[in-house]
């Protein structure tokens, strides 16, 4: 464990890392609706389904729970950088499909004019992927389409999502197509100029905050994660200060109790209490510090007092290790 208050809690494990971790899975009842939106959307015959959120609001962790869930026959294809042309992007669905295109390189990264360094162009782009389309739903299966940050897609670029959402059955289209982003995602599918892709849309979800009982919740399941053996270390003043300094939000959770426990620890103390989440609060947000926070510091004085506590430590224990050995020797 890397953490430096790990052993003053009694933990064995990082318990608010911001990297992804399915042991500290949390699904709040909002994530569980978020996901239910997911899994009907995939049953529903095909077109868009919505899912939007703030920034660290755990739409990649409901994206994953979706993921691990999907029903049986689905081919599933995950684009995590919408960040492209029509051309690069057809080429990495392509790809994620598992699609051999015509005149395609072996290895060859897909760039901007794919579509010109291939045998027919874009339009080989699309029947390929048409081709498999229709290859799939022979075999009974469904084709799911994930787009990850989705509020970077261009307006052209959905619309050539849209087009490939056209190849259909008369029971259901042959392309389900997921887009999972940030807020303004709503706004981009609810523009004039793309009302044909929003009439496509059959299910949407936007992820709200945690709620003051599932922060808690949320708080008390990492630390138990991690290994806390004893009593939570927030008292309920604290965990409510959490909740709204954060906003409800789990990444800001996340990087608000990291912080208060590492200044819990380096100024001695087993409990942390409504004060020392204010001053972690204002590390995270770049605030100035309390009047009455003198003795906090800033967050790289905190680090250096945590880092000389357990220097000291070391320092302590290889003293008595020297004097057993130099009693040993006379």
């Amino acid at each position: 464990m890397n953490s430096l208050y790990g052993a003053w809690f009694g933990l064995q494990r990082e318990p608010f890392s911001i990297a992804p971790d399915p042991r500290t899975l949390f699904m709040s009842e909002r994530h569980r609706e978020a996901l239910a939106h997911l899994l009907y959307g995939v049953q529903g015959g095909g077109g868009f389904v919505l899912l939007t959120g703030e920034i660290g609001a755990g739409k990649t962790t409901v994206s994953r729970c979706f993921l691990e869930q999907v029903p049986e026959g689905c081919r599933v294809a995950y684009v995590f950088n919408p960040k492209q042309t029509v051309d690069e992007l057809l080429w990495t669905i392509a790809q994620e499909f598992g699609v051999q295109i015509p005149g395609q390189v072996p290895g060859q990264v897909p760039s901007a004019g794919a579509g010109d360094r291939i045998e027919g162009g874009s339009k080989a782009l699309v029947d390929a992927l048409n081709r498999f389309l229709l290859q799939v739903h022979a075999q009974g299966g469904q084709a799911v389409l994930v787009i990850d940050e989705a509020q970077a897609l261009s307006a052209e670029v959905l619309e050539q999502l849209r087009l490939l959402t056209n190849l259909e059955t008369s029971e259901r289209k042959l392309l389900q197509i997921v887009l999972i982003g940030q807020p303004e995602l709503r706004a981009m599918v609810a523009s004039p100029g793309l009302e044909q892709l929003a009439q496509r849309v059959i299910a949407r979800y936007h992820l709200g905050p945690l709620s003051a009982p599932d922060t808690a919740r949320y708080v008390q399941h990492r630390l138990s994660v991690a290994g806390l053996a004893g009593p939570l270390p927030f008292d309920a003043a604290a965990l409510k200060r959490v909740h709204e300094r954060s906003r409800g939000v789990p990444r800001r959770i996340n990087l608000l109790c990291d912080r208060a426990l590492l200044g819990a620890y380096a100024t001695g103390r087993r409990t942390v209490d409504a004060g020392i989440v204010e001053r972690a609060a204002a590390e995270v947000d770049g605030e100035p510090l309390p009047a009455d926070a003198s003795w906090w510091g800033s967050a790289g004085s905190l680090r250096r007092t945590a880092w000389l506590a357990a220097s000291g430590l070391v320092l302590s224990l290889a003293g008595a290790g020297l004097a057993s050995w130099l009693l040993r020797q006379a």
